[in-house]
């Protein structure tokens, strides 16, 4: 089976609903929202156990957040959402760890219930990890450090003092589960076992309850030129194989969360496969204090590679209503028979674009006169589809309307 990739384009700017505020206080926390994780991959796990090595030295090449949210999945990803049953298995069902990933640009800790990173400390604390690490260089170098900590405390109350064993059988199935996974990615790793406890604690501000149990260093080897598949997941850029496409594009600050988020999620537990692309690289703010990263410049979207073509709201989106790439990006995908989404107040793009004469659409109630203006049949509905044109109304239908896009490209696959 194929699998489905979705070109998403995020904008912001939806008035009343779209442009809500968010706690002063809590955005001045990074959270940064990860990609759905993937649920297949190019390398059997067979294979995986095979090519499993240790590597001290590593190029200075940094990860993207879409292999940091892979990684953090295989430890402590949730992979049955009812029972939150996690992909390592845990004593009682207790989970008494946690996963801290040191990079360049600071200290995070993942959080499996909304597949997110936190903030834990701006900056880089990789050399100071190093010393605490007994000097060991390659903690230094490595493009992600990741600390595996856990709590024998939260286990105790069930299982005594058969506590800390049991935590630290724990952190050795999540270990293997990311060393496994960066070979996956075409990654290497190496676990760390020697380091001063209380040092690596202090360095990496975790609370008191929580002992550091191990270290893996993960990165692209040194010496080792960037692969076609490595560039791919670093630039976001589609190869020629036979995986299908789409890029979400986002505003360059304030597009709404849920409306890429949602959208996103419906798409890929459904296996479609999504980067984001903007008019920066990078980390980008949400209005509700999200992050995201995009990965691909809005002027290198080439509608051909891709299958579907989105547009997502919120309080930014307006940067692109009169934007002559994203207006000939809308244009292109007409054209060329790809399925064509807009949300929110995104669908404005579409009308400027000149692809709604005649099209049966919605879009947030701030837009309805630019639609019927340019000849849309405007409806008002939460969800719209008029062939391979998609519209929503706002934050609520952003799960319609990634199940819709869905659909939609599943019907158009030929």
């Amino acid at each position: 089976m194929k699998r489905l990739v979705i070109v998403t384009v995020i904008l912001a700017g939806c008035a009343a609903v779209c442009t809500g505020r968010y706690n002063s206080r809590a955005s001045q926390l990074k959270i940064i929202q990860l990609s759905e994780p993937r649920l297949t991959g190019p390398v059997s796990l067979e294979q995986a156990l095979a090519k499993r090595r240790s590597v001290r030295r590593f190029s200075s090449q940094e990860l993207n957040f879409v292999q940091i949210g892979q990684l953090a999945w295989a430890g402590q990803g949730i992979t049955e959402k009812k029972a939150g049953f996690r992909t390592a298995p845990s004593a009682g069902a207790i989970y008494p760890i946690k996963l801290y990933f040191a990079t360049p640009d600071g200290i995070f800790v993942y959080e499996p219930d909304n597949h997110s990173l936190n903030e834990v400390l701006n900056g880089d604390i990789r050399s100071g990890l190093a010393v605490a690490a007994l000097k060991q260089s390659m903690v230094a170098t490595a493009p992600c450090d990741i600390v595996i900590a856990g709590s024998a405390k939260k286990l105790a109350v069930e299982y005594g003092n058969k506590a800390k064993r049991y935590m630290l059988l724990e952190a050795g199935h999540i270990a293997q589960n990311i060393l496994l996974q960066a070979v996956s990615l075409e990654l290497s790793s190496v676990p760390v076992g020697a380091f001063d406890i209380n040092q690596v604690r202090k360095i990496c501000k975790l609370p008191m309850t929580l002992e550091p149990l191990y270290i893996i260093c993960v990165g692209y080897p040194a010496g080792q030129p960037t692969t076609e598949s490595n560039e791919k997941k670093r630039t976001g850029k589609p190869d020629t194989g036979k995986t299908k496409r789409a890029v979400l594009i986002i505003a360059s600050e304030n597009f709404r969360d849920e409306e890429l988020f949602e959208t996103r999620g419906a798409l890929a537990e459904a296996g479609v496969e999504t980067v984001v692309a903007s008019t920066k690289r990078g980390l980008i703010r949400g209005m509700l204090g999200g992050r995201a990263e995009a990965t691909v410049l809005l002027k290198d979207v080439f509608v051909n590679d891709y299958d579907a073509i989105i547009f997502v709201g919120g309080s930014g989106a307006k940067q692109y209503f009169n934007n002559r790439v994203a207006l000939n990006i809308a244009r292109q995908a007409e054209q060329q028979g790809k399925v064509l989404a807009a949300i929110c107040i995104a669908p404005a793009i579409l009308a400027n674009a000149g692809v709604l004469d005649g099209v049966r659409a919605t879009s947030f109630s701030s837009e309805r006169v630019r639609l019927k203006k340019v000849g849309a049949v405007y409806t008002g509905s939460a969800v719209e589809r008029d062939g391979l044109i998609i519209t929503a109304s706002g934050p609520r239908a952003a799960r319609q309307f990634g199940e819709i896009i869905v659909e939609t490209i599943t019907n158009n696959d030929l």
